[in-house]
């Protein structure tokens, strides 16, 4: 599960900067901009450590990762379609289980090692995605307000809509909101397929508005499922683009979209068309 390791040598960076040209182009062809987030997701000391990195190697290639998402936005961005380089960061556990739950305080203090490289670098913002519990949250939020980054903040679903720590999504926004004074600049969800918590959106509340980006999963299957499962679960990128824009009312705010475990360019095409004609539709 950890990319940053391919930023190691030259020929790992070019299968990262070949992958990343492909949604480039895609962003292109649809008039979008583009959130280019660093390949960092595993780049942080419990992760690195097991993979035989030490901490000077580690902020290295976490720097190395904004390099190449520098390099990429300089040759594609063009005026109306901005490109924003994100440094991003996983969890200190589990993805799908709340494995190792830390109070506040010692989450802000092992991510803010992460934040603080991501800092004296030219990110435009950091974003945390997977995280499956607020008290992580929250110190993720204070450490990158302490470095003076913005940032975001993603929280995943369990099949019922609910964190798998049991927290409802709207509680752990409100919570972590509470507890920052706001600092978040928005929300988002990834790693759960629409089914998951379509219900819970159109439920309404003002919460809502703080939930700006989706990047879901192609598959229905929970996270336990997709965790035992043998083969790579594609799902349906047509089906997912109109899950999508069904989601628009729901979501007024919704401004950033993308894929998470399951998807490829095809589910990403098929977003952008579905929200396209939509938008068209109401226009």
């Amino acid at each position: 599960m950890a990319a940053f390791p391919l930023l190691a040598d030259e020929a790992g960076t070019a299968i990262l900067r070949s992958y990343y040209e492909h949604y480039a182009r895609l962003a292109e062809r649809h008039a979008m901009g583009f959130v280019l987030e660093t390949p960092t997701w595993r780049a942080s000391r419990d992760w690195a450590t097991s993979l035989g990195y030490d901490a000077h190697t580690l902020a290295d290639l976490n720097r190395r990762s904004v390099a190449l998402m520098l390099e990429i936005r300089d040759r594609f961005e063009q005026p109306g379609r901005p490109f924003i380089v994100s440094g991003n960061i996983g969890p200190r556990g589990d993805g799908y289980f709340p494995d190792r739950l830390m109070p506040v305080d010692d989450a802000r203090a092992y991510h803010a090692e992460q934040i603080e490289t991501f800092a004296g670098t030219d990110v435009d913002l950091v974003s945390a995605f997977t995280l499956n519990y607020t008290e992580e949250a929250i110190g993720i939020v204070q450490a990158a307000r302490e470095h003076a980054l913005p940032v975001v903040i993603s929280f995943t679903v369990e099949t019922d809509g609910r964190l798998p720590s049991g927290e409802t999504l709207a509680d752990a926004i409100r919570r972590t909101d509470d507890r920052t004074a706001g600092y978040a600049a928005y929300y988002m969800i990834n790693c759960a397929h629409p089914t998951h918590f379509a219900a819970v959106l159109r439920q309404g509340g003002d919460w809502l508005g703080r939930l700006q980006g989706l990047r879901a999963n192609a598959s229905k299957r929970s996270h336990a499922e997709l965790d035992n499962s043998p083969e790579l679960d594609t799902g349906n990128p047509e089906e997912l683009g109109r899950e999508y824009r069904d989601l628009r009312t729901a979501l007024p705010r919704l401004a950033v979209v993308g894929g998470c475990c399951g998807t490829d360019h095809r589910h990403v095409d098929a977003i952008c068309r579905a929200l396209k004609q939509e938008a068209e539709n109401a226009a």
